[in-house]
């Protein structure tokens, strides 16, 4: 039973004295009222020699006694298996599951109750009905699941029940095989801007990198079959003595480093709506928006974690690899938590001596050492970005401390005069307007420092 529709099949259980005791103990409320009610009506008819009495407390105590052999020897197999549409979802947004039943045996199965355990966060449990399945019939049911917290959720396994007509026994059989649904932070759509001074991650300014028709060779390299003869470098020709010809050039993908900081005690609040989680969502929004413009992603953690991790520097590889490398970063990010670390230090030994190109930041609370730290990232690095979640704008008590504010505005102005751009974030933001807002305070900077040069 899985996504893909992998079927199992589950088998009635018909030997041995533990099977026997699972039909008796599977007797329902109304099935275990009607045995009592017989034993009673029979004792009482023995002692008082009613005979009429005794033949309804028979009846009615070997009714549910009949009806749970009859379900212990029922023969049937049923084959079930769960599909998930899509497996990888965004919070608060909705998937459907489908559930399938099979009836792979001779015989026609009774009336069937299908039951599917999803934790109690994406809903209530489903429960259905399904009538009599005729042989190699099917039936197909669905139901909808909805998170508004990102996680990994476990769905199943199926249980299936079997009951006789008159409900006096039930049993229960369960498949082993479960599935997985993803729910990965919500992504917002980002209008396109030009932060690292190009649209797109290849343009007229952009670096070069040289390509072969084969693996990697020094200038020059030898003719190989299918080469263009244009591109023979005569000179090397006549040194080596065999055919050699001159490399092309192809653009360097740009890069971006999207780095997120998980640190517990920079943020307020708990939930959906809280920093943290605006943060998750924001570096969400990121990666997606650069891939689809064709930069060279990855992202990078205050832990020192960086995804996807292949690749040269741990950036994502070659276009066609661009859909598995947000797929990672989005379930990276759908599981991501608070870490234990108290500072940025392992994300700038990471970002110390690199070309990183574009790097985009969502920090929480900042104090004088991080800050410093976060400064020397931009010294590093090329063009940086940062979005601030201060824990005094997003904590629901307001707090009269003028002084931490204070703290907070010197801090931003300190990235500013580094070189960063700094957009404080205050809840509720709609991200693609602070997106817009940090073009226009980039694009105010480097007006401001063509001035200053000319």
């Amino acid at each position: 039973m899985s996504a893909g529709g992998t079927a199992q099949v589950a088998e009635g259980d018909r030997g041995g004295e533990g099977g026997l005791r699972t039909a008796l103990a599977g007797l329902t409320t109304r099935g275990r009222s009607f045995l009592a009610a017989g034993l009673a009506a029979s004792v009482c008819a023995y002692v008082l020699g009613q005979g009429d009495l005794l033949r309804v407390g028979l009846l009615l105590a070997v009714l549910p006694l009949v009806c749970a052999g009859m379900l212990y020897r029922t023969r049937y197999r049923v084959a079930g298996s769960r599909r998930l549409s899509p497996a990888r979802v965004p919070a608060a947004s909705e998937a459907r599951v489908h559930l399938r039943v099979d009836n792979v045996s001779r015989l026609s199965t009774g009336l069937l109750m299908l039951q599917d355990r999803v934790p109690y966060v994406l809903g209530p449990r489903p429960r259905f009905v399904l009538d009599r399945v005729e042989p190699g019939g099917r039936r197909e049911v669905s139901y909808r699941v909805r998170s508004d917290l990102r996680g990994r959720y476990p769905l199943g396994p199926l249980q299936l029940r079997l009951t006789d007509p008159f409900g006096m026994c039930e049993l229960t059989r369960s498949f082993s095989a479960f599935d997985t649904l993803t729910v990965i932070p919500r992504v917002e759509p980002l209008p396109t801007v030009r932060l690292s001074g190009e649209a797109k991650g290849y343009g007229d300014g952009r670096q070069r990198s040289l390509a072969l028709a084969g693996e990697d060779d020094v200038i020059p390299r030898g003719y190989r079959y299918g080469d263009d003869l244009r591109r023979v470098h005569w000179r090397s020709t006549a040194r080596y003595g065999e055919l050699m010809v001159r490399r092309e050039e192809q653009p360097q993908r740009a890069r971006c480093t999207v780095l997120l900081d998980t640190r517990g005690g920079a943020y307020a609040g708990q939930g959906p709506d809280s920093a943290f989680e605006w943060a998750v969502s924001g570096a969400a929004s990121v990666l997606v928006h650069m891939l689809e413009q064709g930069f060279s992603v990855r992202l990078l953690t205050d832990t020192g974690m960086s995804v996807p991790g292949e690749g040269a520097d741990g950036f994502a590889g070659a276009s066609q690899q661009s859909a598995d490398a947000a797929g990672l970063m989005m379930d990276t990010l759908a599981v991501i938590d608070h870490s234990d670390g108290a500072g940025l230090s392992r994300a700038y030994d990471l970002l110390r001596g690199g070309n990183e190109g574009l790097l985009v930041a969502f920090f929480g609370e900042l104090d004088e050492e991080q800050t410093a730290v976060a400064v020397r990232m931009r010294q590093r690095g090329g063009a940086a970005l940062a979005f601030v979640l201060d824990p005094e704008d997003w904590s629901r008590e307001p707090s009269p401390q003028q002084a931490a504010a204070a703290r907070a505005a010197d801090r931003r102005r300190t990235l500013r005069d580094a070189g960063w751009t700094v957009v404080p974030v205050p809840p509720g933001a709609p991200f693609a307007e602070l997106w817009r807002h940090a073009d226009r305070e980039r694009a105010g900077l480097a007006t401001a420092g063509g001035e200053g040069r000319s």
